[in-house]
């Protein structure tokens, strides 16, 4: 069914009460000033409205009052990034009278017309959440979208620009903004902000991992301009029965357990490598995230909302990955998880401080894989219950051209699917041969590797 998506009005939504008296500048940490992040990160909920709740149909007031209560705690939102004069770094400056803006529009259809957004490959999709190029994303770091569905169902999309913070920072304040809309007179986490303070530099810096071996020092690499040609958007399913098999084989090649994370992380990596052409020679990398709030020493108190995660590689040349047996890629992913330590954060921070001028980059070749089957994004309840789908739209992510998410199935839909979905975005040339490794993977033929 085609879906046609209306603005029809931008209003900006202030704090409901002034939560500063004069302007002034917040600095950012340098885990937030990670080139790798300047860029924003878009996403989507999606909300099936209901006539028995205690709130009225239209969401858009409900969502737009909450806001208002939560930006008094969480007024960053409404500041203005801009780049500082001496080193060019990122800061927020935060002005009074500044809000955050918020896109008021309506879709044809029912949520249950387009299958809850379960296939993002739906072009209608990307009209659901804000996307402003990288001025606006400066100028007006956090925007939020309503559309209102038909069927009294919505959708709450949003762009937040990545040095703000990072998913569980953001999913932090939607969570407030939802205790507020369910009637609390504040929120029950209080943020923390400190980002300076908490996440700076040692006195003096020193580096003591070997980040030379997988970053490289290239000032004028610009990581999200590679891509060449267009770039397609796919949604793949992966079935409980073929991962499993998966598994097993891997257990029984080398004797070793793997999540899933690292088993299919492991088979989709080689499989867009070896679907992109990439040369034998050239080095490739896959890059993930890990959450570091605990790990480091002290922890991070509860409530902070900046970006909390480090960027963790396995680089192997191309040629490698193609001929090396699965099994070998997942323990090497595997293995790369043992260097989240307290030292290679600190180490990671001070080697931002010593060579932030210099352009600190993981080069080509990145491919940003993450999972969101288990980020508590379900939590966000406005008061018609928790979102049925969460989707998220960006196109860049870890240095990577083509990130690559796991994703839940639509709550709306559970019963009828088994296993999860792999997000994926890839050359248009090179979708074709990766759909022949993803057949291959339903059929389970994986074995012949």
């Amino acid at each position: 069914m085609e879906v046609t998506v209306t603005i029809s009005d931008t209003t900006l939504v202030s704090p409901s009460k002034p939560p500063f008296d004069a302007d002034h500048v917040l600095p950012l940490s340098h885990l937030d000033n990670d080139r790798n992040l300047h860029v924003n990160f878009r996403y989507v909920r999606a909300y099936v409205g209901s006539a028995t709740t205690s709130h009225p149909t239209d969401p858009v007031h409900i969502i737009s009052a909450a806001l208002s209560h939560a930006l008094v705690y969480y007024y960053p939102f409404t500041g203005t990034l801009r780049h500082r004069q001496s080193d060019g770094r990122l800061e927020l400056f935060c002005a009074t009278g500044k809000g955050v803006p918020l896109i008021c529009a309506t879709a044809t259809g029912t949520l249950d017309s387009v299958n809850y957004l379960d296939d993002p490959a739906s072009h209608f999709v990307e009209r659901l959440v804000p996307d402003p190029n990288p001025d606006e994303g400066l100028a007006n770091p956090f925007v939020l979208q309503v559309t209102v569905f038909n069927c009294g169902g919505y959708t709450l999309g949003a762009s937040i620009h990545h040095s703000l913070c990072d998913g569980l920072g953001a999913t932090q304040f939607f969570n407030a903004m939802a205790e507020f809309a369910r009637g609390a007179t504040r929120p029950s986490v209080e943020p923390v902000w400190d980002r300076a303070v908490l996440l700076g530099p040692r006195d003096p810096p020193r580096v003591e991992v070997p980040f030379h071996e997988f970053l490289r020092l290239d000032k004028d690499f610009s990581p999200y301009a590679q891509a060449n040609g267009p770039v397609l958007r796919e949604c793949f399913h992966v079935r409980d029965e073929c991962l499993d098999l998966l598994k097993t084989l891997l257990y029984e090649q080398s004797g070793l357990r793997f999540t899933t994370f690292e088993a299919l992380g492991a088979y989709l990596w080689r499989a867009r490598v070896k679907a992109s052409g990439v040369p034998g020679h050239e080095e490739v990398k896959f890059a993930y995230s890990i959450n570091m709030r605990k790990l480091v020493k002290p922890p991070l108190p509860v409530g902070y909302w900046g970006n909390g995660c480090v960027a963790m590689y396995v680089q192997l040349s191309a040629k490698e990955l193609v001929e090396k047996p699965i099994w070998e890629i997942a323990e090497l992913i595997k293995k790369s998880k043992s260097n989240a330590t307290d030292e290679y954060v600190r180490s990671f921070i001070d080697f931002q401080e010593l060579n932030c001028g210099k352009g600190i980059t993981a080069g080509k070749g990145v491919s940003g894989f993450t999972d969101w089957r288990h980020l508590g994004h379900s939590t966000v309840d406005f008061g018609w219950g928790g979102p049925v789908t969460v989707l998220p739209l960006s196109r860049n992510l870890l240095g990577s051209v083509g990130p690559c998410f796991f994703l839940p199935y639509s709550s709306a839909n559970v019963g009828s699917k088994d296993g999860f979905k792999v997000l994926l975005s890839l050359p248009e040339t090179a979708m074709p041969a990766f759909r022949q490794e993803m057949e291959k993977f339903s059929s389970k033929e994986f074995g012949l590797y």
